[in-house]
């Protein structure tokens, strides 16, 4: 079972409230209330109440399907910040020799959603990765692109040569710079 709960317009920004969501997402809610409990940060009491809200969504929706929940079980799936509006909080503040500076008051949207269903293991996702991420790069390649990436390349093919033909022509390279040396020589 799964139960979601928002708060909205809190006051702070969003990356400072991003901040304390990060350390709860994927914990047991009595460890994600304990983390918020005594966190330092502003943002933590406004975030601790939506996860209390959350909880007793869960515990709301478990009597309406008529099915028997523990708290204890929660766990937190998904925690996201996102941005609200600045738009109409746009303040003056007083700044030095007469001039004024515009500050924003921030405001952000918290979304916190719970679950009793078992955890992925950590070590499945990454398989997945690992498998996913062949498939999106044989697609990238298939892809067409525009602009300057789309203008044909020369295509730089190395030459093979035989080892005999190399060494010849490293030796022709040193009778060379002999050849060269001793006319310098000779001249000066």
């Amino acid at each position: 079972m799964e139960a979601t709960a928002s708060a909205k317009y809190l006051r702070g920004s969003a990356q400072k409230a991003r901040l304390v969501v990060d350390m709860i997402r994927g914990k047991d809610v009595n460890q994600a209330l304990a983390i918020l409990r005594f966190s330092k940060k502003r943002a933590a009491a406004k975030i601790e109440k939506c996860m209390r809200s959350a909880i007793a969504n869960a515990n709301e929706a478990a009597e309406k399907a008529n099915v028997s929940i523990d708290p204890d079980d929660l766990w937190v799936r998904t925690a996201f910040v996102d941005i609200g509006p600045t738009k109409n909080m746009r303040r003056v503040r007083p700044a030095p020799q007469g001039r004024a500076y515009r500050e924003q008051r921030h405001f952000c949207h918290v979304t916190i959603s719970l679950s009793n269903d078992e955890r992925p293991a950590k070590g499945a996702r990454k398989q997945e990765d690992a498998e996913a991420k062949p498939a999106k790069l044989a697609e990238s390649k298939r892809r067409k692109r525009g602009g300057a990436a789309a203008a044909p390349r020369a295509k730089r093919v190395a030459k093979k040569e035989e080892p005999e033909a190399t060494e010849k022509a490293a030796t022709k390279k040193a009778s060379k710079k002999k050849a060269q040396s001793k006319e310098e020589g000779t001249e000066e």
